[in-house]
């Protein structure tokens, strides 16, 4: 062939080549079906992420759910199959303020349960596993704050945070995806809208909320200190390179709550462990443990002896009052008072703690400016309310007076503030109840059953069952000496007796309601506190919370009486006398045989129908709303006494008079019918 001719040949086959290759790419883009519909969808999930990213001008909140796997057991079942889960959330900081303590809420719908959380902890401190299937708050740990971008040069690592979720759900099928039912901002201040959803992905821009009241700015670059039922202050005193000595201030500002031999329990995040106490200590003391701890790998020639706590969740209780003088151990103040905390209405000297703690760190913490507080904080008492502490918020420095007396102050090196709040007890699970009777009625209406839980041994017992109606004197002994005479007191009103009975109230305190009278200008209870423990309860209060007839109220004869103002309205605050601050624990009846006794106090207390001329007593008016001891809410009846159910009044002299004329006049008739 000629060379003209092969020149040719070989460019036509180059070419036909080229053809075919670049049709074969443009299929390959194509694959999918549709033309590359599908395709174009998937381009546009991220571009309108970052779109609406882009146009935010505060907090850009989103959720992506990432991969599950099916777990042990496989089900039929596909609502009850669970699924390993992994999520990731983030919060960006769009707007030219810094966001403070962020809080992110996300709105779980699955029966989620969350095994692990990086880059942020549960904002109520719930230890893992958590069940979430309510929805869960997260708070920036160990990033609280998140700057501005203008501040940061736009550092990404500085203006936003990741949370990587772990954790299972339940009850949606693949290809199913089991997102949350909304995501939002739980900073005060901020309107989220309704979040965007597409496929895995969710995402929402939440922004100022112009009609929103802030308080007076602050001028420095702390968040406000909170006002909460219960706060706790973490105040760096020094610092070093590898450890400081903090001390924490515990305050009780809740009118009718109280602490007895408090708890405090938190989680270091750092591998920090505390090398020595004062004003308390920490239950588990193991010093010698401490040569197996990761700390020990990097304190190699330290003498871990006479180290108070290497635990990642110490446990720190009080110290007893004849340590409050104790050079090595004690002599703070407000220190060993055997974790009494006592509301300030009662006394404002007992109303704190405080205790002193030297923490060493680990790398790569070590200089004087890396200084972290301990997250998940959690306080309990004996009989005391449930706390829900949130996490730490970075506050000014506290100040504290000159030592030596003189007038200047010396601030903290940083400090930190814990706010807790109480909730109210959830069903089942009181530390106390209440039972109701009334001079209507001769029966009692007992507390409910399983009131304060039903403990483990529910064989025997229903559980679900209403608690049976007792006479008055059923209610002097404990509830396992109560069946014969809750049977009798059934048979004589002809009442069908269940089978099984009803189970215990299981409530080591309980307190007896009693309406004693209803007369004309006013009416009277009988309030009767029963100790059911071994235990005695020292500086006890008690608090009621009475209806719309509050006003009426007279006095407390056998307790201190006192009118509370708000938030506590028509409630009334009552403690024992001089010389009877003591609720004795229970005792041994007089011989083996016989029940043991309650400790118990009782007083009456009178009302007035001055200001309450339409008070109905019969149909439970008498009766209060809430009932408190010692700052726990006690579970109130179900039911209250019925009117229907009165006592046999003894007949009047005219009723006598009318009943022997008609017995005369039936004897007339009859014998006239005889002749």
């Amino acid at each position: 062939m000629p060379p003209p001719r092969r020149w040719r040949a070989s460019l036509l086959a180059a070419a036909v080549l080229l053809a075919v290759v670049t049709a074969a790419r443009a299929q390959d883009y194509n694959n999918g079906g549709g033309g590359g519909d599908g395709d174009d969808e998937e381009e546009e999930k991220p571009k309108a992420e970052v779109k609406a990213q882009e146009a935010c001008n505060g907090a850009f909140l989103s959720y992506t759910f990432m991969e599950r796997t099916k777990e042990y057991p496989h089900l039929k079942n596909a609502t009850a199959q669970a699924y390993a889960f992994k999520a990731q959330a983030a919060v960006l900081n769009t707007m030219t303020d810094d966001l403070k303590a962020w809080q992110m809420f996300v709105g779980f719908q699955h029966k989620e349960i969350l095994v692990s959380v990086g880059g942020a902890v549960l904002l109520d401190g719930t230890d893992f596993p958590a069940n979430v299937s309510g929805g869960a708050t997260f708070a920036g740990y160990p990033m609280a704050d998140l700057l501005n971008s203008i501040d940061t040069a736009g550092d990404l690592s500085q203006i936003q945070v990741q949370i990587d979720i772990t954790g299972t759900q339940f009850g949606v099928k693949p290809p199913g995806t089991p997102m949350p039912k909304i995501i939002k901002l739980s900073n005060p201040g901020y309107r989220c809208p309704a979040p965007t959803h597409k496929d895995s992905v969710m995402y929402v821009c939440c922004v100022k909320d112009k009609k929103f009241k802030a308080k007076k700015a602050n001028s420095t670059r702390y968040l406000a200190r909170q006002k909460a039922d219960l706060t706790m202050a973490y105040d760096v005193l020094t610092a070093y390179g590898n450890k400081y000595i903090a001390q924490v201030t515990i305050d009780n500002w809740s009118p009718i709550s109280r602490l007895d031999n408090w708890n405090l329990t938190w989680e270091w995040k750092r591998g920090e462990f505390i090398e020595k106490m004062r004003g308390a200590y920490t239950l588990l003391k193991e010093g010698p443990a401490c040569v197996y701890s990761p700390a020990a790998s990097y304190y190699k020639d330290f003498d871990f002896s006479p180290v108070y706590n290497c635990e990642k969740r110490p446990v720190i209780v009080d110290l007893p009052p004849d340590r409050e003088k104790d050079n090595d151990v004690g002599n703070l103040p407000f220190c060993c008072k055997n974790g009494t905390l006592l509301p300030p209405i009662m006394d404002e000297s007992k109303s704190r703690a405080i205790f002193q703690l030297t923490v060493f760190k680990m790398p790569p913490d070590l200089n004087r400016t890396a200084l972290y507080p301990p997250s998940n904080w959690k306080i309990t008492g004996k009989l005391n309310p449930h706390y829900v502490c949130g996490q730490p918020i970075r506050v000014s420095p506290m100040e504290f007076p000159d030592p030596s007396g003189l007038m200047s102050t010396t601030p903290a090196v940083a400090s930190w503030q814990v706010a807790c709040n109480i909730t109210r007890p959830k069903k089942r699970a009181s530390k106390c109840c209440v039972s109701f009777s009334a001079y209507y009625n001769d029966s009692t209406v007992p507390c409910n059953t399983c009131a304060c839980g039903c403990g483990n041994d529910t064989a025997m017992c229903d559980k679900d069952a209403r608690p049976i109606l007792l006479p008055s004197e059923a209610m002097l002994v404990p509830f396992d000496n109560r069946t014969a005479k809750a049977r009798a007191w059934a048979k004589i009103k002809h009442w069908r007796v269940p089978n099984p009975m009803p189970c215990a109230d299981n409530c080591g305190l309980s307190i007896n309601w009693h309406v004693m009278n209803n007369y004309k200008s006013g009416w009277s209870v009988r309030m009767t506190i029963f100790n059911w423990q071994d235990y005695t309860f020292k500086d006890w209060f008690a608090a009621v919370t009475m209806g719309d007839h509050y006003s009426g109220y007279e006095n407390v004869y056998s307790f201190n009486g006192t009118r509370m103002g708000a938030p506590f309205n028509n409630t009334i605050f009552m403690r024992a006398l001089p010389g009877l601050s003591y609720l004795e624990p229970i005792t041994d009846g007089k011989t083996p045989g016989d029940p043991r006794l309650p400790g118990k106090q009782q007083s009456v207390i009178s009302f007035k129908k001055k200001d309450a001329p339409n008070i109905n007593i019969p149909k439970g008016q008498g009766f209060p709303k809430r009932v408190y001891f010692d700052g726990e809410e006690c579970a109130l009846p179900e039911r209250l006494p019925s009117g229907a159910r009165r006592r046999a009044a003894a007949p009047s002299l005219w009723q006598a008079v009318t009943g022997v004329v008609l017995v005369m006049i039936l004897a007339l008739v009859d014998s006239s019918l005889c002749l």
